[in-house]
């Protein structure tokens, strides 16, 4: 791995929350305030393919490779001006104030509102010269359950939710199962995610329940478990990278590629292990999207159709640690994730299933309750 595309010291540092609490949004509203139908003209209507400004960039901090984005700017004559969120939460908030974007990043069930919302520009494939390297081959990605047709979106990475831990404290013997959270040897040492959806996840495939469930039954059941495992934690943080490489953690929750990200920084990767629980592995994906009222969503392509060339998506493969559905960069992520081959992601593991999903405007305040109660002990 070359200097330029050396990972920063720490990536995942914020919550990756696809929970509602902050703003108390469900889906019936998709959480986003009204500007009126098709405030900003007909959101359907076919982008023109060419600069027509600056890029405005939304997403999370330090996932694509400042490579990447000199040879766009170099390319074609533009700037990428950046600003980053730190939720999903976050990015609905500054969308409801006003500010434009070119391009964002939601996760799948965000994009789900999105679109429901009319707040995207349909994206038309065939103006894109890279796009059948990902529908003609994750054909998930061509239909899936949050966005009909993919119309609205181009996915940007994939991942899944293990188990990372130190051998070189408690041993390697563990056994494929979210009960190993609960490990006596680690007790004390040990973090789940600050995410809602993904704790309250890991419980309901831990007693067998429906990843997403918001059963009042299921939530008293769930609750009760996390609660006999908040006297072994040593707390919530979704900065799982910098836990387990400092020491912190001994055992953590974790995303499968910021597992990979450290396998390039640790002084000694073989005393860090990642498991993906026998029960079931939340899987989850990031998209590309242009924004309804986006000034400049002819450069936004350009930058899409720039991201899906394959020299970028190894490079950025390379750099953030997580994959790229683009047919042809599987070795990439491979060679990179040889150590913990659990990080991989195959196309046979998009399973709707087991993606976080958007429940009722009732279901998402009793998931709400739900974590309360799990924060609060």
């Amino acid at each position: 791995m070359s200097p330029e595309e050396s990972p920063p010291p720490s990536r995942r540092a914020f919550v990756r929350s696809g929970a509602a609490a902050a703003l108390g949004l469900g889906l019936a509203g998709c959480g986003f305030m009204p500007e009126g139908r098709n405030a900003f003209g007909d959101p359907d209507r076919p982008i023109d393919v060419k600069v027509d400004g600056d890029l405005v960039y939304f997403n999370w901090a330090d996932f694509v490779a400042p490579a990447v984005f000199d040879g766009f700017e170099k390319e074609y004559g533009v700037k990428v001006i950046q600003s980053n969120f730190d939720s999903m939460e976050g990015m609905v908030a500054k969308l409801n104030a006003g500010n434009r974007y070119d391009i964002i990043f939601p996760t799948a069930k965000w994009a789900q509102r999105l679109t429901a919302g009319r707040r995207l520009r349909r994206i038309h494939h065939d103006r894109l010269t890279h796009a059948d390297a990902v529908f003609g081959h994750y054909r998930y990605f061509a239909d899936p359950w949050y966005d009909r047709h993919s119309a609205h979106t181009v996915p940007f990475t994939m991942y899944k939710t293990g188990i990372g831990w130190r051998k070189d404290r408690i041993g390697d013997d563990l056994s494929d199962s979210w009960d190993d959270l609960w490990n006596p040897r680690a007790k004390g040492k040990v973090f789940v995610l600050d995410d809602r959806d993904e704790v309250l996840g890991m419980a309901a495939l831990k007693l067998g329940l429906d990843l997403g469930t918001s059963d009042a039954h299921d939530l008293a059941r769930i609750t009760r478990t996390l609660q006999s495992l908040r006297p072994r934690l040593r707390g919530f943080s979704s900065d799982s990278y910098n836990n387990l490489l400092n020491g912190n953690a001994v055992m953590t929750q974790a995303w499968s590629g910021d597992m990979a990200a450290m396998l390039g920084q640790a002084k000694d990767p073989s005393v860090l292990g990642f498991e993906v629980a026998r029960e079931g592995a939340p899987i989850n994906s990031d998209c590309y999207a242009i924004p309804a009222n986006a000034r400049h969503p002819g450069t936004a392509m350009l930058f899409i159709d720039y991201m899906l060339r394959p020299e970028n998506v190894r490079r950025n493969i390379r750099y953030i640690g997580y994959p790229m559905p683009v047919r042809g960069s599987e070795d990439v992520y491979a060679a990179i994730v040889k150590p913990f081959p659990q990080c991989l992601v195959a196309p046979g593991d998009l399973k709707a299933e087991l993606f976080f999903r958007n429940a009722s405007s009732k279901g998402e305040r009793a998931r709400d309750t739900a974590w309360t109660h799990v924060k609060a002990g």
